[in-house]
């Protein structure tokens, strides 16, 4: 879980850290991929991988089509028509015959592993970093820091934030299909609003666009549950409440988060002085 948990935390970082664009819905790509990739095996008899990588790109599809229209918008509208995409997708699923409804799907197979779960993990961190480091990357780090001045030079801003969507989700779906293949059983609830706030939770607490500090939120996140568990069962059914606290306390103690995330402005910055003092 620690390994699923951190592809869903760098992807959403990857929207809301490197692109700045704050998603509320982030959950519902990983049921759409859960649900497509279990249904690809149990009603088609593909392959685990083959299901996999199907399943992340119809979440991408499902990215790209929403973020067509939502991701023209901005601040806190982006976030509510995230949300209410969100709450729509779980709705849908709680009433279709196909996914089991309220019910939700079993008998999947058990193949997602430690192995395999941390190599997807080591494959999308490469990839991610490959797409950083291209002038893909570049952009959306200009489009978080400043979206006018992105446009000025040149950047199409509605073009680059759909494609960050587009591949959040794409990478979110290889987490729902991980989450499948491994607990055997999915349900809607399983992708619900509070699940996507934990997700940002993750990405917060690490550091918002740094990837390894995704990780290290992820991997906080996912053991601090257990944690409490083995001190009281009580406590841990109040880990949301726990999460926020720890918020709150990050936010005045450290607001960049445990790793601070890049900033195009701090690298140009000493650039733009050694220019100055020549």
């Amino acid at each position: 879980m620690i390994m699923i948990n951190s592809i869903l935390a760098v992807s959403l970082n990857l929207v809301t850290g490197y692109t700045g664009q704050l998603s509320l819905g982030h959950a519902t790509f990983m049921g759409i991929g859960a649900y497509a990739a279990t249904l690809l095996t149990l009603q088609l008899g593909f392959p685990f991988l083959a299901s996999i990588i199907l399943g992340a790109i119809v979440a991408a599809i499902f990215g790209f089509v929403i973020g067509v229209p939502t991701l023209r918008l901005k601040g806190d509208y982006l976030a509510i028509a995230t949300l209410g995409f969100g709450e729509i997708t779980k709705n849908i699923l709680l009433n279709l015959e196909i996914t089991g409804g309220p019910m939700g799907l079993r008998g999947i197979p058990k193949v997602t592993n430690i192995y395999i779960a941390t190599t997807a993990l080591i494959l999308v961190i490469f990839s991610l970093n490959r797409i950083m480091n291209s002038r893909v990357g570049k952009s959306f780090i200009a489009i978080r820091e400043d979206e006018l001045a992105a446009e000025a030079m040149g950047i199409n801003t509605a073009k680059f934030k759909i494609l960050a969507f587009t591949i959040g989700a794409f990478y979110a779906g290889i987490a729902g299909g991980l989450y499948a293949f491994l607990f055997r059983y999915i349900n809607p609830k399983d992708f619900n609003f509070m699940n996507s706030i934990e997700i940002l939770c993750m990405v917060v607490l690490g550091g918002m666009g740094n990837t390894y500090g995704a990780i290290l939120g992820a991997f906080i996140i996912t053991v601090l549950p257990e944690l409490l568990r083995v001190v009281s069962p009580v406590i841990a059914q109040y880990r949301m409440v726990l999460y926020g606290l720890l918020l709150v306390i990050m936010m005045i103690v450290k607001p960049q988060g445990i790793i601070s995330g890049s900033s195009l402005s701090n690298k140009l910055k000493p650039k733009l002085s050694e220019k100055g003092g020549q």
